[in-house]
């Protein structure tokens, strides 16, 4: 096995992913070129890492906005050639962070809801890797009870102004916009009436960016908070009172990618790597129930990817699989910790530094993107059990 790089049976990928070798091998030359400029430390980051220099030498490259028109700068290329791009990128642990949610959720929700002039003025420039999105669902006081947010946009001559905070936001330090779901009506009988998405931009000196620092010593997430900023009409997705229907879809994005089974995949590799040097049969047999459950909800994705593509639901698929893949994104390193006689350590050599990084960062993969227990009662429901 190739460190840090898909396995041969995976990068096969069977028919949904044949005959997309060439691309394959095209991502990893650009990741080696990488490696040897020092912005990828291999299993030693996560896809959360801020570089917008990254983030534009990829853009050169074509990876991002792959499958958008080219009008906007995108490259009308499809979904699986995508999901081959970013999960070597993920593989091999490449600072996204700058452009990834933007390419991955926010971008898709302003090309399929956004004004013209919305459109025109930030798709190309996600395209060019030049503008950062953050997340502006979760709140103080709300957890993942989206419903309950207190958020309000009031409405004013050519706009809203924006009251209200949102938490646990992933390089707002660093965002240029934050899709912001938010009350544009008062909260009724029916709790997920009255909620509407804007793009808010995020250099108005009214919304202030509060650091929060991770067990990883690192600033990551953040609070944003909005005291009165002007957002115009134009910047409203879809129809006054869609929001839950659009934060319902872009959900889907966010829970259904590689990204949510690849966080640590690095481990996974060093693992195989150390445990191949001296043969030993639990490990073998621990190593390859990891890459068969790794195989396994791999396929989900991909599934889930092409409906995703052709605008059809994904309903309660993304939500199994966002619990299935982060799962197992915090047992690798536990396994990785039983099986390895391996002190993990920040400083230490490469195959130490990676098992510190997933083990410090860990923690936070089945909360973002929805907690494990808000996620169970979503299926439960969507299984009629509840």
């Amino acid at each position: 096995m190739t460190e840090l790089s898909l396995p041969p049976h995976l990068a096969t990928g069977g028919a949904p992913l044949a005959g997309l070798g060439g691309l394959r091998r095209e991502v990893r030359a650009f990741v080696a070129e990488e490696v040897a400029r020092g912005s990828i430390t291999l299993g030693q980051q996560t896809w959360t890492t801020f570089d917008r220099d990254f983030s534009r030498r990829a853009a050169a490259r074509g990876y991002v906005a792959m499958t958008w028109p080219k009008r906007y700068g995108g490259h009308e290329r499809s979904a699986t050639e995508r999901y081959v791009v970013c999960e070597e990128l993920l593989a091999a642990g490449a600072p996204l962070g700058s452009h990834w949610i933007a390419d991955r959720q926010s971008g898709p929700q302003i090309l399929r809801h956004a004004t013209d002039a919305v459109r025109d003025s930030i798709l190309p420039r996600i395209a060019a890797g030049e503008c950062t999105f953050g997340i502006g669902m979760s709140e103080p006081d709300s957890g993942s009870d989206l419903s309950s947010i207190r958020t309000r946009a009031e409405r004013v001559n050519g706009g809203f102004t924006l009251h209200g905070r949102k938490i646990w936001t992933t390089n707002a330090q660093h965002a240029d916009y934050l899709i912001v779901l938010c009350r544009t009506e008062p909260r009724g009988e029916n709790r997920y009436a009255g909620l509407s998405q804007l793009v808010v931009p995020l250099d108005d000196p009214k919304v202030s960016v509060r650091p929060l620092t991770n067990l990883a010593g690192v600033q990551e997430l953040n609070e944003v908070v909005f005291d009165g900023n002007f957002v115009p009409e134009a910047n409203l997705l879809g129809k006054g009172g869609d929001g839950w229907k659009l934060v319902t879809e872009e959900l889907g994005f966010e829970r259904s990618g590689p990204d949510r089974i690849l966080s640590t995949f690095g481990v996974l590799t060093v693992m195989a790597d150390l445990a191949g040097r001296t043969p030993d049969r639990h490990a073998a047999v621990e190593i390859g129930r990891l890459v068969a459950r790794v195989t396994a909800i791999r396929s989900l994705s991909l599934a889930i990817a092409e409906r995703l593509a052709h605008r059809l639901p994904v309903g309660g698929m993304a939500t199994v699989m966002k619990d299935m893949g982060t799962t197992l994104e915090q047992e690798i390193p536990e396994v990785a910790r039983r099986l390895l006689d391996l002190v993990p350590s920040p400083e230490g050599d490469r195959h130490a530094a990676a098992l510190a990084t997933a083990i410090l960062n860990a923690p936070c993969f089945t909360l973002r993107g929805g907690t494990r227990e808000i996620l169970k009662g979503i299926i439960a429901r969507e299984l009629g059990l509840r």
